[in-house]
């Protein structure tokens, strides 16, 4: 049996464990034990930080959801492992509190399996520089004895998004099984959005490989890129998406489908594990 050492993150109530990469990988099972909320630490998964693979960058952050699956990228872990590195939470980053030290904004790049990731820490707020949007058009599939209609969008994972009013009911049916389709080999967060009067859009994400979440910031970043793209937000401005778990920012251009993240990430606390 191993001891590790983590710190418990939050973003938008999205959670997180977050430990340094081991030589050795976790053994079968672990991930899906630390994120058991009865009989684990409890999480919606676990982030790995190891050193960078790119020139320039200050680590990498692994993804492993609550499942043990490995998605590309999370919004939300990302700034979560921002602020991690930036308050020298990192052993295997033993340099970079100290070259920081004294800047009231510290920059910094993620790499993720995602690519790359700048991200901007400003206290408990933290901007991610999210990448390019891909839009791979829309797709019907049929549930429940009806077609359900979704615009499907990449943000370095897969994201299928509607606008179309669904009750929470319906989208505790619908989400998993849309997750799952066929449609989608790897399988694909789904997005139920609906477009508000003020100009903020209300999220709901059933999340691959976790479920319904209280955030999701990648998918986030889709729903904000799909609404651009359908006319009903703008490019290049700011989108203010509510979350069950609290607020978004979202900024998407019209040349390059850039997406920019802005939102709050927060240490909740910290320990040791031992892991069977």
């Amino acid at each position: 049996m191993a001891r590790v050492s983590f710190k418990k993150y939050e973003g938008l109530g999205n959670d997180f464990i977050i430990a340094d990469l081991a030589p050795d990988p976790l053994p079968p099972g672990a991930v899906q034990w630390l994120c058991d909320r009865h009989f684990g630490i409890g999480a919606d998964g676990v982030l790995l930080v190891g050193p960078p693979t790119s020139p320039g960058a200050a680590a990498t952050m692994i993804v492993l959801n609550a499942d043990g699956s490995r998605p590309e990228m999370c919004g939300n872990g990302i700034r979560c492992v921002a602020l991690h590195l930036a308050e020298g939470g990192s052993k295997q980053i033993p340099t970079f509190a100290s070259r920081r030290a004294g800047s009231q904004e510290l920059e910094l790049v993620i790499d993720t399996d995602a690519g790359p990731r700048s991200c901007k820490v400003r206290g408990s707020e933290i901007e991610v520089g999210m990448g390019q949007l891909v839009d791979l058009g829309p797709v019907e599939i049929p549930v429940g004895g009806r077609t359900h209609r979704f615009s499907r969008i990449s943000s370095g994972n897969p994201h299928a998004i509607t606008f179309e009013p669904y009750d929470q009911d319906a989208i505790d049916e619908i989400g998993p099984r849309v997750s799952v389709s066929p449609v989608f080999p790897k399988g694909t967060n789904v997005e139920f959005a609906r477009l508000a009067d003020d100009g903020a859009i209300d999220l709901v994400v059933w999340e691959r490989g976790v479920g319904r979440t209280l955030a999701c910031g990648t998918g986030a970043c889709a729903t904000v890129g799909a609404a651009c793209l359908a006319r009903q937000r703008s490019f290049d401005e700011f989108v203010e998406v509510h979350l069950p778990g609290g607020k978004l920012r979202i900024s998407v251009t019209r040349d390059s489908l850039f997406a920019t993240l802005r939102g709050p990430a927060r240490l909740v606390f910290e320990g040791e594990m031992t892991i069977p």
